[in-house]
């Protein structure tokens, strides 16, 4: 693995955290860079890591449903595959590039892979049809970047 622990996040209280992903450039800040994420553009993340604009909008809903399903969708990836996961509680850091970051969502034990437990509610079913979206792409990439990880599943 290619990427060091910048902070373990286990018992990190989310205020501390939000302060540490703005010390980087993070998997879903990739796509808004790119501008290809249709809720965030490039000067929003541009703000949100000079400390002009609050990232944290608070939990919503759709944060809320992603969260409580994330262990759903990580067992179904092990029922499915046969592959086993477990999660990285902490923030990673690429050991060359340290403003690349990544809080990834699970690692596959005994493989250089990782595991992104995507969700979709009834707005953005239709962005899945297709597949993986486009903006979801470069969140991966980057976690393989960071990691060195040629896999990354979703």
């Amino acid at each position: 693995m290619t990427a060091v622990t910048l902070a373990k996040t286990g018992d990190m209280p989310r205020d501390e955290w939000l302060g540490l992903r703005r010390k980087g450039i993070g998997g879903s800040d990739a796509a808004a860079i790119l501008g290809l994420n249709p809720w965030k553009t490039t000067m929003d993340v541009w703000l949100e890591k000079t400390g002009e604009f609050e990232d944290d909008p608070g939990e919503n809903e759709k944060m809320y449903w992603g969260n409580v399903l994330e262990d759903i969708v990580a067992r179904e990836f092990m029922a499915r595959t046969g592959l086993k996961v477990r999660r990285r509680n902490a923030i990673l850091k690429h050991k060359n590039r340290p403003f690349m970051i990544a809080n990834v969502d699970r690692l596959i034990i005994g493989h250089k892979a990782g595991l992104e437990c995507k969700t979709a509610g009834q707005y953005t079913a239709e962005d899945w049809e297709m597949g993986l979206p486009d903006y979801y792409m470069p969140q991966l990439q980057h976690y393989m970047a960071v990691t060195g990880y040629p896999v990354w599943y979703r």
